[in-house]
């Protein structure tokens, strides 16, 4: 497994992006609109940052009614989702997903509970 991206949530997408593409040289390499969220993932050369602004009620909407924008979770690349999650499983990880769901760029995802992980939301991606 490896890094792939942080995940951050926001209200302005847009206006993030823009700030990251000038202070840290990021292009947008990727948007898409999700059930009840938008996202716009930025190259950072080794690993992406998603933006995550919602479009309708729902837990990113939720996390910045809570929280405030900032670090949503972080996600770890995997080639073997249903294998990751049994091993997640198997080190009595707590789960939020219990198969994999569609995520951004045509990924399967599946999310780990934070209180089993240090308080991070864990995101695996399937490449």
């Amino acid at each position: 497994m490896q890094f792939d991206h942080a995940g951050i949530a926001t209200d302005d997408a847009d206006g993030l992006a823009d700030l990251y593409a000038d202070l840290f040289d990021a292009p947008v390499a990727h948007e898409e609109e999700l059930d009840d969220l938008r996202v716009v993932f930025l190259d950072f050369g080794n690993g992406y940052v998603e933006l995550l602004e919602p479009t309708d009620e729902g837990t990113v909407a939720d996390y910045l009614d809570r929280n405030g924008p900032g670090i949503h979770h972080l996600a770890v690349e995997t080639g073997d989702i249903e294998a990751a999650l049994d091993a997640a499983r198997d080190h009595g990880v707590d789960l939020i997903d219990e198969e994999p769901r569609p995520g951004a760029w045509g990924h399967d995802v599946a999310f780990l509970h934070p209180k089993s992980t240090g308080g991070v939301l864990i995101e695996f991606v399937e490449h």
